[in-house]
């Protein structure tokens, strides 16, 4: 099955986890990533679960198959396959990666905590808006205009989670926040989907930065 389409593939993808983790995105065995081999049946190449995702090299990535069997490779695939699968069945994305930077983290809980506190809530979103950097998300051709990352509550139950995130992924600026986890960002293929996780995770960062700000302006006297 390694033929040159799968080993270039293999390598751009090890080249870009590494990427990912000098950046502070996967500390330690966090993070999961993802591209399509094959749709028909779907067959992923993914990093093996529970490894520290800056230093798996091509030869140690896994064939993962939507059911989260692995079919090639040593090692265990992520209990999170199922929200991959979902996510490139839904939006036709040929690469997936998953990160816990800390605006991800962070912004995710706040932005359900800001919700009705009298509902046992389960998703709400996060407006990003009127900066530059939004044109770099695939089909934002202005900066004078706002995105709504969804945000769902997290769960253990991986396939009730893929449940709950598909209704959301149609209006998704190619990416979807998980409370309290970190953000899944994609494209239609490993350099789109890079490029969209790098500006995702600016414009999260802006975000937070811009609400410290905030407090300290109305608070001067806790700077």
């Amino acid at each position: 099955m390694a033929n040159a389409n799968t080993t270039a593939l293999a390598s751009a993808l090890s080249k870009a986890m590494a990427s990912i983790h000098q950046r502070g995105w996967c500390d330690g065995t966090g993070g999961n990533f993802s591209c399509v081999l094959e749709r028909d049946p779907l067959l992923l190449l993914m990093a093996p679960s529970g490894v520290d995702k800056g230093t798996v090299a091509p030869r140690d990535l896994i064939h993962v198959s939507a059911s989260g069997e692995v079919v090639a490779g040593k090692g265990k695939a992520s209990a999170e396959t199922a929200l991959h699968v979902e996510i490139v069945n839904s939006c036709g994305a040929g690469a997936v990666l998953h990160t816990h930077s800390q605006a991800g983290t962070l912004l995710s809980q706040w932005a359900l905590e800001q919700t009705d506190k009298s509902e046992a809530c389960t998703q709400s979103h996060l407006e990003l808006r009127d900066l530059e950097m939004l044109k770099g998300l695939e089909g934002v051709t202005t900066h004078a205009c706002s995105v709504s990352i969804p945000v769902c509550a997290n769960d253990q139950d991986l396939p009730a989670l893929s449940k709950r995130v598909k209704p959301l992924l149609s209006d998704a600026p190619h990416g979807v926040l998980i409370a309290g986890h970190g953000l899944y960002a994609w494209g239609r293929n490993l350099g789109s989907a890079v490029r969209h996780l790098e500006i995702l995770e600016f414009l999260l960062e802006q975000r937070w930065r811009r609400l410290l700000l905030e407090a300290l302006i109305q608070r001067p006297q806790a700077i």
